[in-house]
């Protein structure tokens, strides 16, 4: 009886590892390494201790559970939850570019370090520093535009 609820624990075991592995941890592969130890250790413990007739049908119930896991794992839509649904298909200040030019005058919106925004004639931009840190509220002169970047800096 206690070689049974050995066998049983480590396919259960192997089992719910391996489930981890595809629903909760996608990517690590160590809990589905772990999970694939598991099980074929149930099976070779099977085979020593219960003979191959009976090993055999333990194999075969482990593909099966196995299996039907998959399979109402794919249709009931339970890899869709884990799915990323949204992309992101704009740029950094794409097309906006037409109503600013160099040596326009604006205010920060955040600290530039050397990355934030800054808004000139009533629009929010992406802008960058030279290298210099300046603070949220000061006043900064666009220097150069270059493809979709903004280079400021601060007016004295």
């Amino acid at each position: 009886m206690l070689i049974w609820i050995i066998i049983i624990s480590l396919l259960l075991v192997g089992l719910a590892l391996t489930i981890v592995e595809l629903f909760f941890i996608p990517g690590t592969t160590v809990v589905g390494l772990l999970g694939l130890i598991f099980s074929i250790a149930g099976i070779i413990v099977s085979y020593n201790q219960l003979g191959a007739s009976t090993a055999r049908y333990i194999l075969g119930g482990m593909l099966i559970v196995s299996t039907v896991a998959l399979v109402v794992s794919f249709r009931t839509g339970a890899w869709s939850k884990f799915s990323l649904k949204s992309s992101i298909d704009s740029k950094v200040n794409e097309g906006m570019l037409a109503t600013i030019s160099v040596g326009d005058e604006g205010i920060t919106l955040s600290n530039l370090r050397p990355v934030g925004k800054a808004e000139f004639n009533q629009k929010a931009y992406e802008v960058k520093t030279t290298g210099s840190y300046i603070e949220s509220g000061g006043k900064v002169k666009i220097t150069q535009i270059e493809l979709h970047q903004i280079v400021v800096e601060p007016l004295k």
